[in-house]
């Protein structure tokens, strides 16, 4: 398996989140050294602060080998074979996760459809209905669709990059904050070689067997 650098930078799309907490943070430590009450009150900013900064790190990766990879870092959560010969792999993404996603094919971006809806938690069946933001790759293996969808802590997807745009496999193309869950749709013919229960890492993890 390829291994990841250790570089590590924040992901996109976080300002909204990440600035007022650690602003807040950043007063109650000042303010700290002259009132016990703001003393405090920075130990929970502070751990906040921590906590958002992991939250929302995005580490660079080596970009793994093999025909469709995996979009998201989490736990294979399930793998159902679908009507039209498709076979679906939901990775399920916890708040200690990275939350960026990735292109899980090479292709030109066909469309990214928001679809309202609920937010209960990614792990319940009723999360076919939540918040989602549907991708379509068009690539050398035709249609790729994969599905960002949202939970009940997670009630924003940030999608990266546009329809019509290209994107290469393992490219950032997206953000769910504070985890979640994404779907991919691998094409009739193509096996999983992921089982469920396992660990996935974004930009790395294979999906399809050879």
């Amino acid at each position: 398996m390829p291994l990841r650098s250790s570089s590590v930078r924040l992901a996109r799309g976080v300002s909204p989140w990440l600035l007022p907490t650690v602003a807040t943070a950043a007063v109650s430590l000042a303010k700290a050294r002259h009132s016990g009450r703001w003393a405090a009150a920075a130990v929970p900013a502070t751990a906040l602060a921590a906590g958002m900064l992991w939250f929302f790190r995005d580490p660079e990766r080596e970009i793994g080998q093999g025909r469709v990879i995996c979009p998201a870092d989490g736990v294979v959560q399930s793998i159902v074979p679908w009507e039209d010969g498709r076979t679906r792999v939901a990775i399920f993404m916890s708040p200690l996760n990275v939350h960026v996603n990735r292109a899980p094919v090479a292709g030109t971006v066909a469309s990214v459809e928001h679809v309202p809806g609920g937010y209960v938690p990614a792990f319940d069946k009723e999360s076919e209905f939540n918040e989602r933001v549907v991708w379509r790759f068009d690539s050398e293996l035709g249609d790729i669709e994969m599905v960002q969808i949202a939970g009940a802590v997670a009630r924003r997807i940030v999608p990266y990059v546009p329809q019509g745009c290209k994107v290469e496999q393992g490219e950032r193309i997206g953000l769910i904050r504070f985890g979640s869950r994404v779907d991919v749709y691998l094409p009739e013919g193509i096996e999983p070689a992921v089982e469920v229960g396992e660990k996935t890492t974004a930009g790395v993890t294979r999906l399809d067997r050879d």
